[in-house]
């Protein structure tokens, strides 16, 4: 996991994946895949919600 990286409670991050730079997950986000940098990652599958 990277540096200033956000995690909304109740959040699963399964073994493997890398959380970019800046990222947020938010709360209840299952995280199956990479998270790129500076982006925000939602929902029951996390998908990219937005990128900054």
């Amino acid at each position: 996991m990277a540096e200033n990286v956000w995690i909304g409670a109740g959040a699963t991050i399964l073994p493997g994946v890398s959380i970019g730079r800046d990222s947020v997950v938010a709360a209840g986000a299952v995280v199956a895949d990479d998270v790129p940098p500076s982006s925000l990652v939602t929902g029951g599958k996390a998908d990219l919600n937005r990128q900054w």
